[in-house]
């Protein structure tokens, strides 16, 4: 049978169950350029034995390890690379979900080596004893990771003999032989135990007949064995009667405050088709004027409101309430705690009516109609588990229905969102703790929140500032996408003169009325020195605060817009149902300077910019070493321990004078794509003007300047990191922008990376974040080599990285003609991908423009270029980086057990900003 589609969708779709009782869903597709498959078990981490806590997770790496048919270890994460594709897996409570993409003509083959994992995997000796370390690698990775540790905090504080309480990551601990009981045996044993066709669900994406599809399923699925084990069942209660009313404080790594509010539900699943949570959190998540996030955002009090997230499970669904704490805030808990009530009673009198329930229905039945294609892995990965969920009519629909406004089960569920039916989570640094959580080591503490707090809360009346949304003024109503006169399918640019540049194309292909509008505003004035990227930074985070409560109403009907400073000035960007795009755009620019009415405001913007910039110092190792190669060779992206000392001696009187020279020199350029004509384009360039013409001079586009590395030998800067791991990061860099130079970089990584992950993450085990990558900086290519490891330092990672690329011309010679060729098709396939949608052609239109690409031809020269390398113009190149006396920029940390280690020899850059100012330059 076929699921209910969008009217706008014309892919082919079929249900169906194998004889094994697979549930499978195929998805023809003429138009896509990669083919995925996504198959999903339903076992999770809930399923591990007591005594091998981690298990799940651990079998979900050792499938991809080797199978009897394909017994070789890399050989699938190569296969996909050469051919253009990626794969990946993750371990939940109660699914694992297994996919890959591929190019369309390699399918076939890359069906046959992955339905093997589900079949014969062989889980090689030699391989279960090195993975296991991989688990412990990432298990290390994340001992600093302040979600994971809260997440630790939680499972200690539920019923112990919930499932949900187990360890999920698993470790060298708990990963260990045992007496008697080798891991390799428990890890068969549990395959077995949990890996039945009958719990599984497949979806494929291609553009082969569904007929041909089908015969694929019965010939790679069909052997998967159906050990009849049945749906999991799950019925102890994931909270005890203690386990409610409690306060539960935590420490954090990296200095944030926040405040959950938890109501256990039961199970809501079966009301799919009337989504009752999705209407309560539209009502208490509302951020516009009257929302309670307005009413404690002038108290000072918050800076965040989110309202419906929370675990769900066979048997349980949190429904929660979280705020971002100032710290302020932190001070007045209960009174934000009974601020909430005082709202929810406001939405019990007033709140539940069917236009409401009305508008978010016509919103989203908006978004299905005119839903637009992702990639095809994501395609396949997002509806993969909708096979566990939904009736097969339901399996497209099912997210976006609202059919029915069951005013009585709404009520029913709000009336459990009760100070007695609470858990209270608390984040921040200053709070006593008494507690430690295993594993993470979290620092927590629990108290009982007091009858006479929850009666006080239960009495809360809705404050006077408080009011329910308004009917919504940006819900579309041109909802019918217009087509060309002319198919054009690149931008013209209808304005082209000192300081302003307009680009224009009405898009013929994806037939929805959506739009994107980029508009870049270079300012010289916003990069002139490190305090003025600081300022101009705060400046964006100010009216991005500012405009939230004007423009949540728009964003909830579909329109999105983000703000971000760049190396040379700040962007704005539209996106969304074309047809309102112009008011939203009015708002966002009428509200540009602010007048900075609110000191206290300021204040906080300003405080939670500094916290999150000095929380970058508590980033992993590897995340640093990315941030500190980006400030030291971007001049106009300097380091945030440089920004800080600057924004922390901001003041409030100086940010009016500031913005206005903001804007007093710009220089414009913008790209109006979707349905919108050219007239249309030229009324939203003179929407431009009327805001900015009339205070504003036309300057010519900012300098982005990039340092250039060569003819330097290797530099060398180490980070100071405080983290048990040392990290490694390798850049070598392009001497030109040409199309040559960029395929060769392309290629070499494209070649190199499954190997070079294969090599140093699973045989040698050196850590979990392993990679190798092209890292282009303001348009010129690079290749980078990282590493994070809990068991070598800097030394030793660059040892195995040096080797590596010593013996890769080797490898290059050895792979058969055909491997070779395959490689470079596989290439151009990707650099050649059609755009699956809108907004990914927008976005490609828009880095062609900022990469003066503005013939849209890059990607073409670059595939020809690729076509025409050989293999010596690889090795040659190769052997280039291999050369000891090569150009090359190496940025390491020493962990906590590497102190002492031997340091990597060459010339050290001990001052970053004498370094920029000696260096040469690039100019873009």
């Amino acid at each position: 049978m076929s699921p209910y589609a969008s009217p706008n969708d014309h892919r082919q779709y079929h249900y169906l169950e194998l004889a094994n009782r697979l549930r499978v869903l195929l998805i023809c597709d003429p138009d896509t350029d990669k083919s995925a498959a996504s198959l999903a078990v339903n076992t999770g981490h809930f399923d591990d034995p007591a005594d091998r806590q981690g298990m799940a997770h651990f079998l979900e790496h050792m499938l991809f390890l080797g199978t009897r048919t394909y017994p070789k270890p890399g050989e699938y994460q190569q296969f996909m690379s050469r051919h253009g594709g990626s794969n990946n897996a993750w371990t939940g409570t109660e699914f694992t979900n297994f996919f890959f993409e591929i190019d369309n003509g390699f399918f076939e083959a890359g069906l046959d080596r992955f339905s093997q994992f589900f079949i014969c995997p062989t889980f090689t000796p030699e391989w279960v004893d090195k993975e296991r370390n991989a688990v412990d690698s990432e298990y290390r990775l994340k001992l600093q990771d302040d979600v994971r540790r809260s997440y630790q905090v939680h499972k200690e504080t539920v019923n112990p003999a919930h499932p949900f309480s187990k360890f999920s990551v698993g470790n060298l601990d708990t990963l260990a032989d045992l007496p008697g009981r080798d891991l390799r045996a428990d890890l068969i044993r549990f395959y077995e135990a949990h890996y039945s066709a009958d719990r599984m669900a497949l979806v494929m994406i291609s553009p082969e007949s569904i007929k041909t599809q089908m015969a694929w399923c019965d010939r790679f699925f069909a052997p998967i064995l159906n050990r009849n084990l049945g749906i999991p069942t799950l019925t102890t209660p994931l909270y005890r009667l203690d386990d409610l009313g409690i306060r539960i404080r935590i420490n954090p790594v990296k200095e944030t405050r926040k405040l959950a509010l938890t109501f256990p539900l039961p199970n809501v699943d079966e009301f799919y088709d009337k989504k009752p949570l999705t209407f309560l959190s539209h009502l208490i998540g509302y951020e516009g004027d009257g929302s309670l996030l307005s009413l404690l955002k002038a108290k000072g009090w918050v800076n965040q409101l989110s309202a419906g997230g929370g675990i769900s499970g066979a048997n349980f669904k949190d429904f929660g309430v979280s705020f971002g704490l100032t710290p302020l805030g932190l001070e007045h808990v209960n009174e934000i705690v009974a601020a909430l009530f005082g709202y929810l009673k406001l939405i019990e009198r007033g709140g539940v009516e069917n236009w409401r329930y009305d508008e978010k229905h016509t919103v989203l039945e908006s978004a299905f109609r005119f839903q637009e294609r992702g990639r095809a892995l994501d395609t396949v990965s997002g509806l993969v588990l909708n096979l566990f969920s939904y009736t097969p009519e339901d399996l497209l629909y099912g997210d976006y229905m609202m059919r029915e406004y069951d005013e009585a089960l709404i009520r029913r569920l709000l009336a459990k969102l009760t100070p007695h039916n609470l858990r209270m989570t608390i984040t921040a640094p200053e709070l006593a703790t008494d507690r430690l959580a295993r594993w993470y080591q979290t620092p927590y503490g629990v108290d009982v929140i007091t009858e006479a707090e929850k009666i006080h809360w239960q009495q809360s009346e809705p404050e006077p500032a408080l009011a329910l949304p308004l009917p919504n003024p940006f819900i579309s109503s041109r909802l019918d996408p217009r087509q060309p006169a002319l198919q054009a399918d690149m931008p013209a640019c209808l304005i082209d003169r000192p300081g302003f540049r307009l680009w224009h194309l009405h898009e013929h292909q994806f037939s929805v009325p959506k739009g994107n509008l980029y508009i870049s505003i270079d300012s010289e004035h916003a990069v002139k020195s490190p305090r003025h990227i600081a300022m101009a930074r705060l400046a964006v985070e100010l009216l991005t605060d500012h405009l939230n409560a004007l423009t949540y109403p728009a964003e909830l009907a579909g329109l999105g817009y983000q703000i971000y400073a760049h190396q040379g000035g700040f962007t704005i960007n539209l996106s969304g149902f074309a047809d309102k795009q112009p008011l939203l755009l009015d708002m966002i620019l009428g509200n540009r300077t602010l007048g900075y009415p609110d000191p206290g405001r300021f204040a906080e913007i300003k405080e939670q910019l500094i916290r999150n910039w000095d929380n970058q110092s508590k980033a992993r190792p590897i995340s640093q070493l990315f941030n500190q190669l980006t400030s030291l060779l971007q001049p106009n992206n300097p380091p945030f321990e440089q920004l800080l000392r600057h924004l922390r001696t901001v003041e409030l009187d100086e940010m009016p004078a500031f913005v206005a020279q903001l804007f007093g020199e710009v220089h414009i350029e913008a790209l109006v794509h979707g349905d919108w004509d050219a007239a249309e384009a030229l009324e939203l360039a003179a929407l431009l003007e009327r805001h900015l013409g009339a205070n504003s001079q036309p300057s010519a586009e900012t300098r982005r300047p990039l340092i250039a590395i060569q003819d330097r030998g290797t530099l060398i800067r180490e980070q100071g990191c405080e983290h048990e791991d040392s990290a490694l990061l390798v850049y070598y860099q392009s001497r030109t922008t040409r199309a040559r130079d960029l395929a060769c970089f392309t290629l070499a990584n494209h070649i190199m990376s499954s190997t070079f992950f294969h090599e140093l993450r699973t045989r040698q085990q050196l850590g979990y974040v392993v990679g190798a990558g092209n890292l282009p900086l303001n348009r010129h290519p690079g290749l980078i080599f990282y590493i994070q490891s809990p068991v070598a330092g800097p030394q030793h990672l660059l040892d195995a990285v040096e080797e590596f690329i010593d013996l890769f011309p080797l490898a290059m010679l050895e792979l058969t003609e055909q491997q070779w060729q395959d490689s470079k098709v596989g290439l151009q396939a990707q650099l050649s991908e059609r755009d699956a949608n809108l907004r990914s052609r927008g976005q490609r239109l828009w880095v062609s423009i900022g990469n003066k690409d503005l013939g849209f031809d890059q990607r073409e020269r670059v595939c020809e270029e690729v076509g025409m390398l050989s293999r010596a113009d690889l090795v040659r190149f190769i052997i280039q980086l291999r050369s000891r006396t090569s150009d090359r920029l190496i940025l390491c940390s020493y962990g906590q057990g590497h102190e002492h280690d031997e340091r990597i020899t060459g010339q050290f850059i001990d001052d970053p900003r004498a370094f920029r100012l000696n260096a040469s330059t690039f100019e873009a």
